[in-house]
């Protein structure tokens, strides 16, 4: 009946002051939300004949005494309206001679006489925090939390005699998010919209549309304020209700619990849904198990044995600390100022006297809260301190955590200093000298901003393909791992700097990364070079310089994410606005693998931090060397702890933990095409993670007569030999016309020869190592398999007489359809040719288009009709025309078919990594 009511409301509502009703109002009330009601009540015309508040608190007024007082409207301060619930009658006459027609009390803590409330024409009305009946009193907001509604909202109502049991005039309702505060629930909806809504209640009156609808008894409901000794929490009970009672009390009067024979206070919990991460374990009174001092607060567990997790602890004291530094709280002794540091003391003095009026002198010892300052004040501490002092990281927190004057000013210098951020990394390395240069590598998984050795203690041999030596022993990763990975991506996406940081100054930081990138540029190609085989000026233009473009392009892209604003038909006589939002995912896994380990790490991981998101990413097994390196210089570029997570180890662990895990909302995947549809399948049944897939490829290269013979064949070589052939959209056959077969065949041949094959380091290298000798023995079988089947072997077609992973470049012709390399991805050096009959276009089309693969393609050709025609009719993500290899960083990369789907690089690269919201607003 009540939400019928308000659809009415709704409907003969109107945005045009000018064709309403008008009313002279006495606001009744104080407070932040009083100010912004009276100053809205003020531009819809209305006008408002007194204002009757609280009187000054230690020297300064209410905020609604001091906008009303500017505006020169009457202001009234009384300290109260009856004395032993009798009316003050000096009060009362000084009220009915405002001659007000409605009373409006947005926030009141007085007791108004009910000769006052019914005095006007039409009466009082009232706005209330909770949707009655249910949570009268003075804390409806807390108990709302308290008792696990999954609905909040506010009524706005008639006064009577009762204690908020008049009839409701509105009333508008949001929904609960899991790890709601008093703060949130009040900021994102209570605040904005209770504003409104007491604007348009009395608009209604106004008109003389304003209902009375009696309130149900059934549901009804009374709280009245919980004093501190009433607050300790009952810790033999679910996770969740021990979650809803201490965000319900926080900040006042706190819940607390008894912690090593002391009372503390707990502040800012949130519920934990994935793993729980290692921590150090700490005994609590009542508690079904020890808690877990971990790195991002104090662990709780329910009788359930589901987990919460508090953020900060308060003493009996007054002292506030970070829950997690329960066990080393820091350094309390003071730091000797410098003399430019006394005189930013001094003008924070000047500050704090501003705010603290009432305060003769400011002392060290001063508490700032002791001496009457609000939340507001905390607001205008910390902004003007930021307006003095530009790049200090301070927080409101800051200012709970340190509350005397003098712990302020040691706190904001240490901040200043930077003594306060983040302990120093500690990297164990393993070091090679190599190159003319002293590598220094880490080996240990990368877990919420710290290295560390797998849970179970496991390691693995990564080795150099050129010779077939140890480079180092790696962290073996496990699902312990994962989950830990997971839950610090989880904790930094929803709770951490990133997601709350400005766009602009998360592009800072990739743009800082990619600078540290290119400074380190010679020592990542170097590892580069011994972990995958690359050939070093190779790895230092291509598989690091891209990796460096990728990520100042995507850096760029930061703040220019936007949604759009969309024209829909007008629910009239109201008008309507809708647009979209861009939001990130949350936390997104991504798995690479070994051929560019550090380019395919850029092309997807640019993307999804741009994009806002936090990640976990797994390199290949048995390239995990340049991701680790990596891991290190994000730490310095100062992206924060957990956004970033990096777990050498195997796929079929640590990649099935990531496709199952719950709390992943993205998979990105390069690799093979059966091990791309075991993830999808995985994600899907899991919890329908988003997927983007860049798998196997079988790219046809078409080469015509009237072709510059010359170029198709220097391209068609790096078609099939860059980067020894592991290279995702290698031309895995070529088609060439026939009258040009036999003279493109020997010009391959004699360049063939021409290569030098050896050590990637040597900058004269063509042709360096396999990947891994897996690898090689399934070429040199691939081979095998050719020549069985009936293909011409040219040259090549075995492993190359010398230590380490090196195969012969190969050439195979009079390839038929039906045979296995015709159809198969070799993902090496073999270049696969079959002739196609002269002029004969769309049979070759045909044949090209032939395959389930559809990643790349290519054409040669002069003549630009034919080209085009091609193009349009070949089945590839990326058709190449009169060049081969051409990727950039702006233009988007992905295959069709069984080469999968989604997008790497460019735009539409981001577009993997966002969720797209639609907003409709009525006004």
């Amino acid at each position: 009946m009540l939400w019928a009511a308000n659809t009415v409301i709704r409907k003969f509502s109107t945005s045009y002051a000018k064709l309403q009703n008008k009313l002279n109002l006495a606001l009744i009330g104080q407070s932040l939300f009083g100010q912004e009601v009276y100053t809205g009540l003020r531009k819809q015309g209305h006008k408002v004949v007194g204002v009757f508040t609280v009187p000054d608190k230690d020297g300064k007024a209410d905020p609604l005494a001091t906008v009303a007082e500017k505006d020169g409207t009457p202001v009234f301060k009384f300290p109260r309206w009856r004395v032993k619930g009798e009316p003050i009658a000096e009060v009362v006459e000084a009220y009915k001679a405002v001659g007000a027609e409605l009373n409006v009390m947005p926030f009141c803590s007085q007791f108004i006489p009910m000769t006052v409330i019914n005095y006007p024409k039409h009466g009082s009305i009232i706005y209330h925090p909770s949707i009655l009946p249910k949570h009268r009193g003075a804390s409806a907001i807390n108990w709302t939390l308290i008792e696990g509604d999954k609905k909040a909202g506010f009524s706005v109502f008639w006064a009577d005699d009762g204690l908020d049991t008049g009839p409701i005039l509105l009333q508008k309702e949001c929904d609960v998010e899991p790890n709601d505060t008093v703060d949130t629930l009040y900021n994102r909806f209570l605040f904005p919209e209770g504003i409104k809504a007491m604007v348009e209640a009395v608009q209604l009156v106004a008109d003389g549309k304003a209902p009375r609808i009696p309130q149900p008894e059934e549901g009804a409901s009374y709280e009245g304020i919980q004093k501190k000794s009433n607050a300790k929490v009952n810790l033999d009970q679910p996770a969740e209700a021990i979650h809803n009672w201490i965000r319900g009390h926080d900040k006042v009067p706190g819940a607390w619990a008894v912690i090593q024979g002391q009372p503390v206070t707990l502040y800012g919990s949130l519920m934990l849904n994935g793993s729980v991460p290692g921590g150090r374990p700490l005994e609590v009174e009542g508690a079904s198990q020890p808690g877990l001092i971990t790195s991002s607060g104090l662990v709780l567990f329910g009788s359930d044995s589901k987990a919460l997790q508090v953020r900060s602890l308060q003493f009996e004291d007054g002292k506030m600390i970070p829950a997690a530094r329960y066990f080393s709280p820091g350094d309390t002794t003071s730091v000797e100022l410098t003399e430019e540091e006394k005189k930013m003391a001094e003008e924070i003095r000047v500050i704090w006297k501003g705010i603290l009026s009432n305060v003769n002198v400011i002392e060290d010892t001063t508490d700032f809260f002791k001496s009457g300052a609000a939340s507001m004040d905390v607001v205008r501490l910390v902004e003007e301190i930021k307006e003095k002092c530009a790049g200090v990281p301070l927080q409101n927190e800051d200012v709970y955590m340190a509350t005397s004057f003098q712990e302020f000013v040691q706190m904001f210098v240490r901040r200043l200093r930077g003594e306060d951020q983040e302990e120093e990394l500690v990297v164990s390395y393993a070091t090679k000298d190599i190159n003319n240069m002293t590598l220094k590598m880490p080996y240990q998984c990368f877990i919420d901003g710290r290295f560390e050795d797998a849970e179970n203690g496991k390691t693995y041999d990564t080795v150099n393909p050129t010779d077939g030596s140890v480079i180092c022993k790696v962290s073996f990763a496990s699902v312990a791992d994962v989950d830990r990975a997971v839950a610090s991506a989880k904790q930094a996406f929803e709770d951490g700097p990133w997601g709350k940081m400005n766009q602009r100054d998360r592009g800072r930081l990739l743009y800082r990364l990619a600078d540290l990138m290119e400074e380190h540029q010679e020592e990542l190609a170097t590892i580069e070079a011994i972990d995958s085989g690359a050939v070093y000026t190779l790895a230092l233009k291509t598989h690091v310089g891209m990796s460096i473009q990728t990520f100042r392009y995507f850096a760029g892209w930061c703040d220019k994410i936007q949604g759009t604003t969309i024209p829909i038909n007008q629910a009239r006589p109201n008008r309507n606005l809708t647009f979209t939002r861009k939001e990130p995912l949350g936390v997104c896994a991504i798995v690479i693998p070994w051929n560019y380990p550090l380019m395919m790490l850029a092309w997807k991981s640019a993307a999804c931090l741009a994009a806002g998101n936090t990640l976990v990413l797994k390199p290949a097994q048995v390239t995990p060397l340049t991701a680790l390196k990596f891991a290190e210089l994000t730490v310095k570029a100062g992206i924060p702890k957990g956004v970033i997570n990096i777990l050498p180890g195997s796929g079929g662990l640590v990649g099935q933990r990531l496709s199952d895990h719950p709390d992943i909302r993205k998979l990105g995947f390069t690799g093979s095409t059966p091990i791309g549809k075991q993830i999808m399948k995985s994600c899907a049944v899991s919890n329908l993670k988003k997927v983007s897939l860049e798998l196997g490829g079988k790219s046809p290269l078409i080469v015509f007569s009237d072709c510059d013979l010359d170029k198709a064949v220097r391209m068609g070589m790096s078609s099939v030999y860059f980067n020894k052939g592991e290279n995702c959209i290698a031309a895995g056959r070529l088609f060439v016309e026939e009258s040009i077969h036999d003279e493109f065949i020997r010009r391959v041949v004699e360049e063939i020869k021409k290569m030098k094959i050896g050590d990637p380091l040597d900058r004269s290298t063509d042709h360096g190592p396999q990947n891994h000798k897996a690898h090689l023995d399934k070429l040199v079988e691939y081979c095998e398999t050719g020549v069985k089947e009936g293909a011409t072997l040219i040259c090549g077609g075995k492993q190359v007489n010398r230590p380490g992973y090196f195969m012969e470049p190969t050439v195979f012709t009079d390839v038929e359809d039906h045979m296995f390399i015709a159809k198969e991805e070799s993902f090496g050096p073999v270049m696969v040719v079959s002739k196609f009959k002269d002029g004969d276009v769309d049979g070759v089309l045909s044949r090209a288009n032939d395959t389930e693969f559809g990643l790349a393609s290519g054409v040669f050709t002069r003549d630009i009709n034919k080209a085009m025609y091609v193009s349009e009719r070949l089945e590839a993500g990326t058709v190449f025309i009169n060049t081969y290899n051409k990727t950039d960083v702006a233009a988007p990369f992905g295959g069709f078919k069984q080469s999968g789907f989604g997008k790497d690089l460019g735009e539409e690269a981001l577009h993997e990594y966002l969720r797209t919201k639609a907003v409709t607003v009525e006004y």
